[in-house]
Parts: C-alpha cells; structure tokens; sequence
C-alpha cells in the first residue's frame, strides 16, 4: 500500500526480455511503455501504477522531467521488480534456448 492508502497490484511483466531492455532503454517510462511492460490497458490501474512512482520519486527527490512519465528506476524500484534478479532469469532463458536448439 503506498502513503496515500491506495492499493496497487502490479502486474507480472509480459515479457522479462521487454523488461530488462525498456530499463537499459528508457531513463523514463510512458504509458505506452507500461502497457508493453505489464500488457495492461487499463488506465486506471497505468495511472495507480504511476502515482506509486510518483510517490518514489519525490521520497527519492527524483528530478521530473515530462510529468506525463515515471522515472524507470525509481518505477522498477516501486514495482518490486529487480533488475539484476531480471537480468539472471533472462540469462538463465537465453542459456535454456541455446540448450534446446
């Protein structure tokens, strides 16, 4: 639950590749960005997904640089979604294909 009381389920990720490569890519996520990460299109549950962000930011005092978007780290952070832990399944994924070509 975030400081303003709203309840907040994240999504699991659509694709852990698209994760790990959006938070190299982006130093800011858009909407279009969040439902490409969760495959979600609700706007309601976007927006709760960036006010959580939000809320990182300013604890993190996160500069803000287009109000329309979240910072990727401090949104990754929020969103309990580690990227070195993202990085080690996606090894793990690649080095599995490599096994079954």
């Amino acid at each position: 639950m975030s400081k303003t009381g709203i309840m907040v389920r994240v999504p699991q990720v659509r694709s852990i590749e698209d994760a790990v490569r959006l938070y190299y890519e982006k130093s800011e996520l858009t909407n279009a960005d969040i439902k490409q990460l969760f495959d979600v299109h609700s706007s309601a549950t976007i927006a709760k997904l960036k006010n959580l962000a939000r809320e990182r930011m300013a604890e993190e005092n996160v500069p803000v640089w287009d109000a329309r978007n979240v910072n990727t780290a401090a949104a990754y952070s929020v969103w309990g979604l580690q990227i070195d832990n993202l990085e080690h399944r996606l090894k793990k994924l690649q080095e599995l294909k490599v096994l079954t070509a």
